[in-house]
């Protein structure tokens, strides 16, 4: 079971940080309630201090924005936080782009903070039409993928070429967690965790047509896919 200190407190955004340094999520290799509760603790998005809690907040925003979230997780304790409640897993708070989820569920907005605005009641209004248009479609699974990407030695700046393949978006692709990998004589390999929405990206064709092109392939050798599973 994964705890953490107050989540308002640099102290409990630093251990967070440390702990998704090598972890796409909060506990397993899907994302589950265990990410729900500690999303629901936090009380505003990490900033860009904390990249590794960063870019997890933002891919469970994105995965709550598309589907929600169900699988139970193994447990995890938060200092300060209450219990995640059912409704709060089907239905994630409504502050800032959290409400996206909501806004599923029922066309009508409640704003639990005041009266709104004619902007917050148009972007309310643009959200919920791009849900309907997307659900309308047909709901698509998701898959997790482990990726290894090959530098053409050991010369090959590792960090550039993270950035290149993070510089890939596109919609259903959701980037995770990194790490360096050595495979010897002083080279090193990225393996690099994602999140797939089935219908919207082909992890085939995203290698083909953009990981070993130009300009990516000054930098990346080969790619080979490690692990995919369905989620």
């Amino acid at each position: 079971m994964a705890a953490f200190p107050n989540l308002s407190s640099d102290s409990g955004l630093k251990k967070l940080d440390e702990h998704l340094l090598t972890r796409s999520y909060i506990t397993g290799y899907q994302a589950s309630k265990d990410d729900i509760t500690v999303f629901a603790a936090l009380a505003k998005p990490p900033t860009s201090q904390y990249v590794n809690a960063s870019r997890w907040y933002n891919h469970i925003d994105a995965l709550l924005r598309i589907s929600g979230v169900s699988a139970e997780g193994s447990g995890v304790v938060v200092e300060g936080a209450a219990p995640i409640t059912e409704e709060a897993v089907a239905t994630p708070p409504a502050a800032e782009s959290k409400d996206s989820a909501a806004d599923e569920e029922d066309d009508d907005h409640v704003d639990l903070f005041g009266e709104e605005t004619e902007e917050e009641k148009k972007a309310a209004e643009e959200r919920a039409a791009s849900v309907k248009a997307s659900t309308k479609k047909k709901e698509s699974g998701k898959s997790s993928v482990l990726i290894d990407i090959k530098p053409w030695d050991d010369e090959t700046d590792m960090k550039k070429l993270e950035e290149c393949v993070r510089s890939i978006q596109m919609e259903g692709l959701f980037w995770g967690a990194s790490k360096l990998v050595p495979v010897g004589y002083g080279i090193k390999k990225l393996q690099i965790m994602c999140t797939i929405v089935d219908d919207l990206v082909s992890i085939d064709t995203m290698i083909e047509e953009t990981l070993t092109v130009e300009p990516i392939n000054e930098y990346v050798q080969s790619c080979d896919i490690v692990a995919f599973n369905k989620i």
